[in-house]
């Protein structure tokens, strides 16, 4: 038996006057997906964790069966496995963010979405000013990085309060440093890169062209290294993961999946879906379980880009979800499972609390004789999974 996990994290959202009272899903020209829905078994499930702030990379956790509230130690382990980077005992990995500062505000969480090129050219001036046996920076790609710290302490004395800076965008820096143990450390790193920063010849040119420069850094989800068990023990079948994003490629390394890059794969609405899905059907030669992560959908929500995103979601429905249906046609032995991970309103530009919907196509699977995919249709669906960790078990039963 093969199975096909594809996580669209975002792509739920809420009906709009804009749509007519609809949703993306309901608009959008989604052939295969509802043959999969037609074909298949709709529900509802719970994919955050009550006590987690809602994030894409606790959705994924969740989504693959590993419960999130008492495995995940932060973003910023996570995409510190995908740097391969093997943390000590005292060390904790931030997230790191380049960011535009303006007048004391947080005028972008993304820094232009300025090119890893430039990126890695400032991590590498910062690590020669910056770093030492306390502090190193590493690069990851455009504006999302990583920064590990060292105490004697580990998490105790690193344990400060952060947040993420795309939930506070536009508004005063002051406010949301962080704060508890470490903080007067931390923001003293966040301001001496500024200063260091903001007259650094890549920003000079940035704000030549008229583009918002890295001028400042921004540390948010940090946590020690997290401890889990391998995908291939727990569920019993050898798996692989395809994504662009650093933390769903982190999140596949230390669930032990072989991690599948992509060239043109990004984690932005700018993406090869075409590649994926052919690496999806060359993956499943060699493996039972391949996961397909597209964060698109995910980028033009919190952009509030309601074209991207209906663009994202019919372009994973030709390239991937076309692939997926002919694989199914052919080979027969196989089961499939679609879902957004979690809700993102593109009104709201950010993740809420909603269950999402899911379907589950393929062998074994008797159909409930729904047609179309949407938020709608799966609520009216009888089959609901409160538990976030359920949905993967229960896709994978014999």
């Amino acid at each position: 038996m093969k199975y096909i996990v594809i996580a669209i994290p975002g792509a739920a959202d809420h009906p709009s006057d804009e749509l007519g009272g609809k949703t993306p899903f309901e608009v959008a020209k989604i052939p295969n997906l509802n043959y999969f829905t037609k074909s298949g078994k709709v529900g509802l499930a719970k994919l955050f964790s009550d006590h987690l702030e809602p994030s894409s990379d606790v959705s994924l956790l969740n989504l693959l069966g590993y419960d999130a509230q008492k495995v995940y130690t932060g973003r910023g382990p996570l995409e510190a496995a995908n740097l391969d980077l093997q943390l000590e005992e005292n060390e904790i990995a931030f997230r790191m963010n380049f960011v535009t500062e303006a007048a004391g505000v947080l005028a972008d969480s993304t820094a232009g979405h300025l090119s890893t090129k430039e990126a890695k050219a400032l991590i590498n001036f910062l690590n020669k000013k910056v770093s030492s046996d306390f502090v190193r920076f590493f690069a990851g790609s455009e504006y999302r990085h990583i920064a590990v710290l060292k105490d004697a302490h580990g998490y105790e004395a690193l344990s400060a309060k952060t947040i993420a800076p795309d939930v506070i965008i536009g508004e005063k820096m002051e406010t949301h440093f962080p704060k508890g143990p470490g903080a007067e450390l931390l923001k003293k790193l966040m301001f001496d890169a500024k200063l260091l920063l903001q007259d650094h010849e890549i920003n000079q040119v940035r704000l030549d062209l008229q583009e918002n420069p890295a001028n400042m850094i921004w540390l948010w989800g940090q946590g020690s290294a997290p401890k889990i068990e391998k995908f291939s023990a727990r569920f019993g079948v050898s798996g692989a993961m395809i994504a662009g994003i650093e933390y769903a490629k982190g999140v596949g390394r230390i669930a032990g999946l072989t991690v599948l890059e992509v060239s043109g794969g990004t984690g932005d609405t700018e993406t090869n879906y075409d590649k994926k899905g052919k690496m999806m059907l060359e993956a499943l030669n060699e493996k039972d379980f391949v996961c397909v992560h597209i964060q698109a959908c995910d980028e033009a929500s919190r952009a509030g880009d309601l074209k991207e995103k209906i663009s994202a979601i019919e372009a994973v429905d030709f390239f991937i979800l076309s692939k997926a249906k002919e694989y199914l046609d052919e080979v027969k032995d196989v089961r499939i499972l679609i879902t957004p991970c979690h809700a993102a309103p593109w009104k709201m530009k950010r993740h809420v609390r909603d269950h999402v919907p899911f379907v589950i196509a393929g062998k074994n699977v008797m159909p409930d004789e729904l047609d179309k995919f949407s938020e709608l249709t799966a609520k009216n669906s009888e089959l609901k999974m409160n538990k976030s960790t359920e949905l993967i078990p229960y896709f994978l039963a014999k």
